[in-house]
């Protein structure tokens, strides 16, 4: 039997013209090919070789002995060749490249772009590439809570917030009321760990501590105050899209923020601004 998407060790049964058929143990009803061109001058029959499978432009089941960029269950970042009216087809390593179908993307995607993305086998027993990753992630981190960690998007929910793949292998959520900052799929982010789930799933902040963030949001908005010329045209009773969009942060972040430089004697609060004293 031969499984797609894994190294088999097989072993050679007969040279032809056009390659060697090879055989999984002594079960010689089943044979796969490995081309002329990848086979060995110094291979007989009866040797052994770890060979990939998978299926070649015909659909139909083929050894290599080049070595892709991914294996069945494996989460890696493969670039994208080309766009297709099917799907994506990513570059794995291998002369046939690997389709990502439509459904199985989280976010638009050009030529050139790298995708996080799991190989699987579908219904019609292809491989393709998936960026739905939650379910793919096995291994179970060593963080802990407030430890920092780096990763990237891999997909978004408006009623969840931000999926993360955590250093490419462990999943992580960035909650929707965590998010300060518009993300994207592909982004790659830093968090702080504010949560280890029990199945070790990790829930995360791209924010500091309060206390620490407070001083870290006061100063940027002294440096966007700044930028307008001393006067920013919006005060803290803005509009939260408004806040969001020019401070990178939430409206109550922003009126903290904001309090803080107003007791410490820094600004001024006036009607439709916030001026610089």
């Amino acid at each position: 039997m031969f499984n797609l998407g894994e190294y088999q060790k097989l072993k050679a049964f007969r040279r032809e013209d056009f390659g060697m058929l090879f055989i999984d143990g002594d079960n010689k009803d089943e044979k796969i090919l490995l081309p002329k061109a990848q086979v060995p001058e110094d291979m007989k029959v009866g040797d052994e070789a770890e060979l990939f499978i998978y299926k070649d432009s015909s659909d139909r089941p083929i050894a290599t002995i080049h070595k892709p960029l991914i294996t069945l269950g494996e989460i890696a970042s493969l670039k994208v060749v080309s766009l297709t009216k099917i799907g994506a087809f990513l570059d794995w390593g291998l002369e046939k490249d690997l389709l990502l179908p439509f459904k199985e993307q989280t976010g638009d995607l050009r030529a050139g772009d790298d995708v996080l993305v799991s190989l699987y086998i579908d219904k019609s027993k292809r491989l393709c590439a998936t960026m739905k990753l939650y379910h793919h992630f096995s291994e179970v981190s060593s963080y802990k809570k407030d430890d920092w960690v780096e990763g990237r998007v891999y997909e978004l929910s408006g009623n969840f917030g931000a999926f993360v793949a955590v250093d490419d292998k462990y999943s992580a959520l960035i909650p929707k009321q965590e998010l300060s900052a518009n993300l994207k799929v592909g982004d790659k982010v830093k968090g702080r760990v504010i949560e280890v789930t029990e199945d070790g799933r990790l829930t995360l902040s791209i924010r500091e501590k309060a206390y620490i963030q407070m001083a870290v949001d006061a100063q940027k908005v002294l440096e966007v105050i700044d930028s307008f010329d001393g006067v920013l045209p919006f005060n803290d009773k803005a509009n939260p899209e408004v806040i969001k969009r020019e401070m990178g942060m939430s409206k109550n972040e922003f009126k903290r923020a904001v309090g803080r430089l107003l007791k410490e004697g820094l600004i001024e609060i006036k009607e439709n601004c916030i001026r610089l004293k």
